[in-house]
């Protein structure tokens, strides 16, 4: 062999490693943001906007013991199902089995309701912006979520697409906030004293964050990634911890540009208190500013909830496994059909949705903590840390409390 060739060959080989390197950081990084971005809902604005109106400044206190719980609750997830390479619903087979298709089960049906509602967002977000007919604004946003499937590199451009769009969300509510002129003084001595404190808030927080499919949608990229084993577990927490502080930093925007207005004496409109916060910040571009982060938002969200809800179903198959971005194509076809079929969001189905979402979080965390305290087997011989177990145990006991309210909403809805 040649010097020459010898140089190429120790070139290509370099290529190659820089090559899986950059592939493994757009990877995590997809996966971050498509946790943050899964949350990032409909339901997150109106929530955010609702309770800020309520609470005022004292709402950043809200804001930051979710952000602690939800950081709790992905640090064990992310690091259970990252280790050990196994989904969320295999990890619950192998521990008690049928479990897992219980588990798969809740997840699926409120992905379904939930979407049906992401759908119904994208709507509002073109109608806004364009002016357009909600049902066209809808069909349009499905096929575009549709096209990220069919395309030749689905992973690669759902990951690119959750992290360009949780840019632009963040970057126009951070120019929201800075023009509304909150008073951060206040609302950052009410992040420590609060002035109210309403536990409820938290709670709901918690679980339009962590709860139902969007506990899982990163875990889950970073295993269709192979970004497993105990070798990966510092990437894994940069990246659990990660996701929810961009979940957090678009939360805390969204008070801050509410905050400004309402602190001025602006009453919000009742039907669409988002769309009013804006236009009261920025006139009437601020209509059209907010459809953005409405589309934005709702067409993540889309496109998280397809993916995880269909993570949980391909595992139980090998031919849907081999036809998985089909079968997600599916799953958008049919949501996206039951909303057309509507014209509007089934209220009563996403609060059944909602419900279930909350059973589904001490269902699956309870797995993902007995996992880390008794199967290191299944965790490839790593040593779960007990900190963090510990950590784990006592936000279970407040998902139980959650899960208890849920029921509470399915027996009002029964």
């Amino acid at each position: 062999m040649t010097d020459e060739t010898r140089q190429t060959d120790t070139g290509t080989a370099k290529h190659d490693v820089i090559a899986k390197a950059g592939a493994a950081r757009g990877a995590l990084l997809g996966a971050m943001f498509l946790m943050a971005t899964s949350a990032i809902g409909p339901g997150f604005i109106t929530q955010t906007t609702v309770f800020t109106a309520e609470l005022g400044a004292a709402f950043a206190f809200a804001i930051l013991v979710s952000i602690l719980v939800d950081i709790a609750v992905q640090l064990n997830v992310w690091r259970v199902i990252g280790v050990s390479g196994m989904r969320a619903q295999e990890l619950a087979n192998t521990v008690l089995p049928g479990a897992g298709y219980f588990l798969a089960a809740l997840v699926v049906l409120g992905g379904l309701v939930f979407n049906i509602g992401n759908i119904g967002g994208t709507a509002l977000g073109t109608n806004a912006m364009f002016g357009l007919d909600v049902k066209i604004g809808g069909a349009i946003s499905a096929l575009i979520a549709i096209a990220i499937f069919l395309s030749k590199r689905a992973g690669v451009a759902m990951d690119r697409i959750v992290v360009v769009l949780g840019v632009v969300m963040i970057a126009m509510v951070l120019y929201a906030a800075v023009v509304s002129g909150p008073p951060v003084g206040e609302a950052l001595r009410q992040t420590v004293l609060p002035d109210d404190v309403d536990f409820l808030i938290i709670t709901t927080l918690i679980g339009g964050t962590v709860g139902g499919y969007i506990t899982y949608a990163g875990a889950h990229r970073l295993v269709d990634s192979g970004i497993t084993g105990p070798e990966h577990v510092r990437d894994i927490t940069r990246g659990s911890v990660t996701g929810i502080l961009v979940t957090g930093v678009m939360r805390t925007l969204l008070f801050l540009a509410v905050l400004g207005v309402v602190a001025g004496g602006v009453t919000l409109a009742v039907d669409n208190p988002p769309a009013s916060a804006f236009q009261a910040a920025l006139g009437d571009v601020g209509v059209r500013v907010f459809g953005i982060i409405l589309w934005a938002a709702s067409i993540t969200s889309v496109i998280g909830a397809s993916y995880t809800s269909v993570s949980f179903l391909a595992g139980f198959s090998r031919r849907l496994e081999a036809h998985r971005n089909l079968v997600t194509v599916g799953f958008i076809v049919i949501s996206g059909a039951i909303y057309l079929a509507l014209g509007k969001a089934p209220v009563t189905l996403l609060v059944l949705a909602g419900a279930l979402n909350g059973l589904i979080l001490p269902v699956g965390f309870a797995i993902i903590l007995w996992v880390a305290a008794r199967r290191i087997d299944l965790l490839r011989g790593y040593h779960y840390p007990k900190w963090l177990l510990a950590v784990g145990a006592l936000v279970w006991v407040l998902t139980v409390y959650l899960g208890w309210n849920s029921l509470g909403g399915i027996a009002d809805l029964l």
